[in-house]
């Protein structure tokens, strides 16, 4: 062993020993801290509980004094006063306001979620009997993926925005990634080394694309990004910023990995670049991306061209997101080259400012373990000195990556909950292992844990897992499942009904306790998956516990309609028991054909296509947050001209559909919408059954390619139909949820006794 090794190894040992006797404290995020004034930040709690609240906002009384914590953990304390007002003092607007929200939880039954919220509050406001304290031991509260500024807020304006800020202020977060915008500065740094508009355009892709664009897997597909486009996004990562920092949270800007648009070779033929391969099923039409070597001294003045955009621009907290690998394999595996790589890109970063912090997403560890062995990761993770760099256990509920890395050989690292793939549709969680997980990381031997964090590719789904996780960072031990998930239906119901309860603790033993070891929650349902007689139909939980839940919910139904967070469950429970009897009518359907029985064949099909599929479909078109229409007038509303509404509608349908030109990711980004429902998903079944009818009329066997190409018909059919989807909900949801629970329970039922 070098005596540099030898070094670098008493470096971790000082900082473990820094770990086990301080909770994990590195003198090296000292300055990573919130800039706001105290003033600023407490007015931020005050308009957001004005937003909230409404006149009822008046009882409550908000000072931010910084001098409150003296260990840079989070800290809130509230009291009554004699007039019946909540005084709340935290030392940062994120902590005051999530030790509101906690008191709104746990003291006046309320909730707030991307669903609806149910804010009755009681009036007077409840009394407090002391002072209540409420205090983390996670110094970071990590929010976002960079897949969900695709799959979720690429077509968000800012009433949107000001809706989520809040949400991640009163649910305490304080490290939220911040890229809205960045093509605009990119595009100056391009003209600036000397590349044209043309070669600019072909490598920016659509808006619905841009994540894989900025991490080097894909390039042009979607585009052109008009002007228009950058204009939009940097007024509204201004506004993003500055909403941010005046709760005291700590944004995460972009930085440079080294990923380059072709036209780079043109003014610089002698540079150092590779090549990759193609991503995913893309071919090298729009995969195959260019990056430059890291160690080309061109890395370093790009890099930093850029960050110095950043910086300028939008200001800096001093903490920067890039990811130099991720889904794609390295050149090479020599641990002097990915050291060297991630020295360079550190250095990109410090060129600009000296007290940047690298956060780096740890999926490529987990997505090429076959590649990352010990000296590789130690090698690219050593790029950086220790405690500079902060790394995101990104999927830590259910693959950890610290475990099997002593805590990352050293660096820091924040243990996040993915939950989510592609923003899918679905009831999921495995609440056990989150609610076990994070506690369990803090206690690793020598544990470099600073933080927490929630990092789904999608949201605006399955909020009980967020509202779970968020509080988990602010609790010593886990919490009794049983009495939280009664106490979670109390809460967004703003009702103490016992069938609304035991609802939730079945569903929360059940479907939202996935324990299957490596579960990626994809949603696999044949129901939005190409039809084949390859399809996944297992589930990783007893549905009898689900079609219980489901009745309990229903019978709760006439008396809690007026409730959106009710309507809203009523609905996913109920498309959730639908999407499990397709599944059903899928096998039977299989069955008949290889038994080659067209009558019965007939008869399930038909009840599949012409009444479950139709009224799923009724059911989603009932409720704001299933619509196809809103998610396509929100990217259409982003134009300035119909060329370009035309071209966002594209990128929209496409991302959720094809996923690609050619279906290259197809159905990974899958929602189950209505509109959606009714003309794609529907659709491929009804070809999928005439196809197997014809077969069995004329004797010929099912092929699958030959199947492939005529549903692609359809598939991308649907990208260009024009037609114009409701964004506003229609029909009465009581009454199809009513009809289709009368119709289907008997049948669901049914299927449990051939299990």
């Amino acid at each position: 062993m070098s005596h540099g090794s030898d070094r670098s190894l008493l470096v971790v040992v000082v900082v473990l020993y820094l770990c086990v006797t301080a909770s994990c404290t590195f003198p090296t995020l000292d300055h990573l801290k919130a800039q706001a004034s105290d003033k600023t930040q407490g007015r931020a709690v005050v308009e957001l509980l004005r937003r909230l609240l409404g006149n009822r906002s008046t009882e409550f009384i908000v000072i931010v004094n910084r001098s409150l914590s003296n260990d840079s953990l989070d800290v809130c304390e509230l009291k009554s006063t004699r007039h019946n007002k909540i005084v709340a003092t935290g030392n940062t607007g994120v902590s005051v306001a999530s030790g509101i929200y906690n008191y709104l939880k746990y003291f006046c039954n309320c909730h707030v979620s991307w669903s609806g919220d149910q804010l009755d509050l009681p009036r007077p406001l409840p009394k407090l009997s002391g002072v209540l304290r409420i205090n983390t031991q996670h110094r970071f509260r990590y929010y976002q993926n960079v897949c969900t500024v695709s799959y979720s807020s690429v077509w968000w304006d800012w009433p949107r925005w000001e809706r989520e800020i809040d949400w991640m202020a009163l649910n305490g977060i304080n490290l939220p990634l911040a890229f809205t915008g960045q093509e605009a500065l990119w595009q100056e740094v391009y003209r600036a080394l000397g590349l044209n508009q043309s070669e600019i355009e072909e490598f920016f892709a659509g808006p619905a694309f841009l994540t894989w664009n900025r991490m080097g897997n894909m390039f042009e597909f979607g585009g052109p990004l008009p002007q228009s486009w950058h204009v939009n996004q940097l007024t509204l990562q201004f506004k993003i910023l500055e909403r941010m920092r005046s709760f005291g949270m700590i944004p995460v800007l972009p930085a440079f990995s080294g990923n380059i648009p072709k036209g780079i070779l043109r003014l610089h033929p002698e540079a150092n670049v590779t090549r990759l391969g193609p991503w995913s099923h893309f071919n090298c039409s729009f995969s195959c991306s260019y990056i430059l070597d890291p160690r080309d001294p061109l890395f370093l003045r790009i890099g930093s061209l850029y960050l110095s955009q950043v910086v300028k621009q939008f200001g800096t907290d001093h903490v920067y997101n890039t990811d130099s690998f991720n889904e794609m394999i390295p050149p090479s595996s020599d641990p002097a080259y990915l050291s060297a790589v991630s020295r360079a890109v550190f250095a990109s970063m410090t060129a600009v400012d000296p007290k940047a912090i690298w956060l780096m997403q740890g999926w490529l560890f987990l997505h090429a373990a076959a590649f990352w062995k010990p000296a590789q990761i130690r090698a690219l993770l050593y790029g950086a000195p220790l405690g500079r760099m902060i790394v995101l256990d990104l999927f830590a509920e259910t693959e950890p990556i610290f475990s099997n890395t002593e805590s990352f050989y050293g660096q820091p690292f924040i243990w996040c909950m993915l939950q989510n793939f592609g923003g899918n549709s679905g009831l999921f969680g495995a609440v056990e292992s989150v609610n076990s997980g994070l506690f369990r990381a803090s206690r690793f031997p020598n544990s470099t844990m600073v933080g927490v964090g929630m990092a789904p590719e999608g949201i605006e789904q399955n909020p009980v897992m967020y509202e779970l996780m968020s509080e988990l960072a602010w609790r010593k031990e886990p919490v009794n499942l049983v009495k939280w998930a009664s106490l979670y239906a109390v809460r967004r119901y703003g009702t103490t009904q016992e069938s609304l309860t035991a609802a939730w603790r079945l569903l929360f033993s059940s479907i939202y306790n996935c324990t299957v070891p490596h579960y990626r929650n994809h949603n696999h349902s044949p129901l939005v998956r190409r039809p084949s007689f390859r399809l996944q139909t297992n589930l990783w939980y007893n549905p009898a516990d689900l079609f219980k839940a489901w009745k309990l919910i229903m019978e709760a139904a006439p008396s809690h309609m007026t409730k959106e967070t009710f309507r809203y469950d009523l609905v996913d429970v109920t498309r959730e028991v639908l999407q499990v009897l397709t599944t059903s009518f899928y096998l039977d359907i299989t069955d008949a054909f290889h038994r080659q029985k067209l009558p019965e064949l007939l008869i399930t099909a038909g009840v599949l296509i012409y009444d479950l599929l139709p009224e799923l479909n009724r059911l989603l078109c009932s409720d704001r947050n299933f619509l196809l229409g809103k998610w396509l007038e929100r990217a259409r509303s982003l134009a300035i001209d119909e060329e370009e509404a035309k071209l966002y509608d594209r990128n929209a349908r496409n991302q959720i559909t094809l996923w690609g030109p050619s279906g290259e990711i197809q159905d990974y980004a899958s929602k189950e919408w209505g509109g959606l429902m009714e003309d794609y998903y529907a659709q491929r079944w009804g070809l999928f059954v005439q196809t197997l009818v014809e077969c069995l009329d004329s004797g010929q066997p099912f092929k699958q390619d030959a199947f492939n190409q005529a549903v692609f018909q359809v598939e991308k059919g649907f990208i260009y139909n024009g037609r114009k989807y409701p964004n506003k909900p229609q029909g009465d949801t009581y009454e199809i949820s009513r009809r289709i629970f009368l119709k289907y329970y008997p049948q669901a039922l049914k299927t449990l006794k051939r299990r």
